[in-house]
């Protein structure tokens, strides 16, 4: 006799909705349960559907726990209730996909059945795909940056906000960063929205230069990154009340500004938050009461280009964009870097910086390619105590259906003498759903500096054999 899956029917919302495998465990640490994930999302769902319900989602699913591997999954399955809302997406790769677009609990204690940890949604509305209503701050320390830089960050993306008559809106991100969102007026494209998050990015940025940075290659980032391209068009980002991957379950907690000073991200779990919200209710209740106008922050993107500081790179696998700067990473770069002017001055001249930049290993698992990094280092111990937390670069590369992970060194406090030559990946692993597997190993390179030639002074023209090749 064939083994019946075991399953537990919730009734929600008026509609039976059963999850199969209740008792499967997906925090082995904790030992939570698929039924427990349900169950959660059941007791917070008011806030989850304030941040994600409405909005198409990407279903990012753990089946076997999150030791084990996961999926983003853009496409609705076939096999689902007809009670789920689906709206098609067109993605700036030119395909597009039906998602799902949860509207009550039961929606979400259906995904929770997925095995859907994390809530995705895009930050638009189901009625309206083309103007986003949220601008998204994403605050992402390098390694090293702890939580006491990040919160002096935050207060300064608030003081910043609020001279551009924004509303922020402060979440602890469930893993290391803040996230801080901003409801804006349906007025603005994807493209416009990203400008702005750029200008408020580099504003940050000028007022703390020693603490943010607005740098997309992570070898040029120090301090709290503030990821403006997580407003480009299809980018996801966890949102409030999500239960993220970590061994003791922590969720993405919707904050009031007074508590950032005071709570530490380990406060908010899945064990923790019902109650919380039993207690003090959503503290994002109000969001949607206070749409907010890009106006100021677009009149500061303008300023920028008139100054000479235009566009910044886009995220990988997004077509060039007019006005992009080259999308080479610095350690890469083979010609100087264009002029740029500086705040309120003349043209400076720029410097090309060569970073000494190794690859140590790709694995589909994270883990094993930190295993990689360990075995480096017993192998380089002298290079190895050199090394600074925010020379150690982890790269989650996202291929067309999996995410793999990339390590590499920035070798800049190492000594010349002891900086080891680029060696074989260990491990040597491909994102195993047939993308492509990104950049290639940059090799050991000396650090150059090269002077950009004097504003209007003529350029070298390249040779014949240069253009034709």
């Amino acid at each position: 006799m064939p083994n019946q899956i075991e399953r537990d029917v919730l009734t929600v919302a008026g509609r039976d909705v059963a999850v199969s495998n209740p008792h499967k465990v997906l925090f082995p640490q904790t030992g939570y349960t698929k039924l427990d994930v349900a169950r959660y999302y059941l007791a917070v769902s008011d806030g989850a559907l304030r941040g994600a319900g409405g909005r198409p989602n990407v279903l990012v699913r753990y089946p076997n726990g999150i030791n084990a591997d996961f999926f983003f999954q853009k496409r609705a399955p076939q096999a689902r209730p007809a009670w789920i809302e689906v709206v098609a997406l067109r993605f700036p790769s030119g395909r597009s996909a039906e998602e799902v677009v949860p509207r009550d609990a039961a929606a979400l204690v259906w995904m929770a059945n997925l095995a859907c940890l994390e809530l995705h949604p895009h930050p638009v509305r189901a009625d309206d795909l083309d103007h986003p209503d949220e601008l998204r701050v994403d605050l992402d320390p390098v390694p090293g940056v702890e939580w006491p830089q990040l919160r002096e960050v935050a207060r300064l993306v608030r003081a910043t906000l609020d001279d551009f008559s924004l509303v922020g809106w402060p979440k602890t991100s469930g893993s290391r960063g803040i996230h801080v969102y901003v409801r804006i007026e349906q007025r603005w494209t994807f493209d416009e929205v990203r400008r702005a998050a750029l200008a408020l990015a580099r504003e940050v940025e000028r007022r703390v230069p020693a603490l943010a940075t607005s740098k997309w290659w992570k070898e040029e980032r120090h301090g709290v990154f503030l990821d403006y391209n997580q407003n480009a068009k299809d980018r996801t980002i966890a949102s409030a009340y999500s239960v993220r991957p970590t061994p003791d379950a922590r969720v993405s907690a919707p904050l009031s500004w007074d508590e950032i000073d005071v709570c530490e991200p380990g406060d908010f779990t899945l064990a923790t938050m019902p109650s919380r919200v039993a207690e003090v209710g959503d503290r994002h209740a109000a969001i949607d009461q206070h749409p907010c106008s890009l106006e100021g922050l677009l009149e500061l993107s303008a300023r920028h280009e008139r100054e000479g500081l235009g566009d910044a790179p886009w995220p990988p696998h997004y077509q060039k964009q007019s006005g992009e700067p080259a999308r080479v990473q610095p350690s890469r770069r083979r010609t100087p870097t264009s002029l740029r002017q500086g705040y309120g001055g003349p043209p400076k001249l720029q410097r090309r910086l060569k970073y000494p930049l190794i690859e140590i290993g790709r694995a589909q698992k994270k883990d094993d390619a930190l295993a990689g990094l360990e075995r480096w280092k017993a192998r380089h111990p002298d290079a190895a105590a050199h090394l600074a937390p925010a020379d150690v670069l982890v790269d989650a590369m996202r291929g067309r259906f999996h995410t793999w992970t990339r390590i590499r060194l920035n070798l800049q406090h190492v000594p010349e003498a002891l900086r080891p030559a680029q060696e074989g990946l260990d491990p040597d692993e491909g994102p195993g759903d047939g993308s492509p597997g990104g950049v290639q190993g940059t090799g050991a390179q000396e650090i150059i500096r090269a002077p950009v030639p004097p504003h209007g002074a003529p350029r070298r023209r390249p040779s014949r054999a240069r253009k034709a090749s």
